[in-house]
């Protein structure tokens, strides 16, 4: 009888435990998804549409984009806003627009700049903002540039951004430059360049880079997470 008792009793702390650990987990679950919402809410009421937001991406050329740039920003897109809710404007694959938290956690460990242009507050009014989606749609669904080609037909992340701006405001954000004028004698920059072109290396192609764009001095930060090594 004493043994059973014992049993039960352990049965019951084993329970107990249990059941209080279970309503802890379900706590800090709770508390974890509040501060997401109340950093969310935060980052809503910094930004507005036309920023620019910056990220090291995890795809398989970033590694190879930072190293000819020297810059640990290998992506980017424009953010608007659309029903209440903040959205990426991107060209991956294919071009299209992404939900501004999935974008952010998408890229290396959740890091990213935002930057905004320093007048942006003369130069985007609601006229240029439509202005600039309505140029921005004409890229929609084409199909991700993997030969960093300077045309419309394919679309890679900076072109995207730096041709909706020019062509909406007249401003060029960032210098453009040509592929050779990139460092190119990293080993992981040229097993990439040689995956692409083989032994055609386009040296003289046009090229914006997401480098370029985020050192320009027509930019003003706004908010940022940064840990990026």
């Amino acid at each position: 009888m004493r043994k059973i008792l014992l049993i039960a009793l352990a049965l019951g702390i084993v329970g107990l435990i249990s059941y209080w650990g279970f309503k802890m987990y379900q706590f800090g679950e709770v508390v974890v998804q509040d501060v997401e919402l109340r950093e969310a809410h935060a980052l809503e009421q910094r930004i507005q549409s036309g920023d620019i937001i910056f990220q090291s991406s995890k795809s398989a050329q970033s590694k190879a984009i930072q190293l000819a740039t020297h810059s640990p920003y290998s992506h980017m897109g424009i953010i608007y806003e659309k029903q209440g809710q903040y959205f990426v404007y991107e060209a991956v694959q294919p071009v299209r627009l992404t939900p501004l938290k999935k974008w952010i956690a998408r890229g290396k460990e959740g890091h990213y700049v935002i930057k905004r242009l320093k007048n942006a507050d003369q130069v985007l009014d609601s006229i240029t903002l439509k202005k600039m989606r309505r140029i921005g749609e004409q890229y929609m669904g084409k199909p991700y540039d993997i030969y960093f080609e300077w045309s419309d037909d394919k679309m890679y992340c900076s072109e995207l951004v730096w041709k909706i701006y020019q062509q909406a405001t007249g401003i060029e954000i960032g210098a453009l430059e040509r592929l050779a004028d990139f460092d190119l004698s990293h080993d992981q920059v040229k097993a990439k360049l040689k995956e692409r072109y083989g032994d055609q290396i386009p040296l003289d192609e046009k090229v914006i880079s997401p480098a370029a764009m985020f050192n320009s001095d027509k930019l003003m930060k706004v908010d940022s997470v940064i840990i990026l090594n």
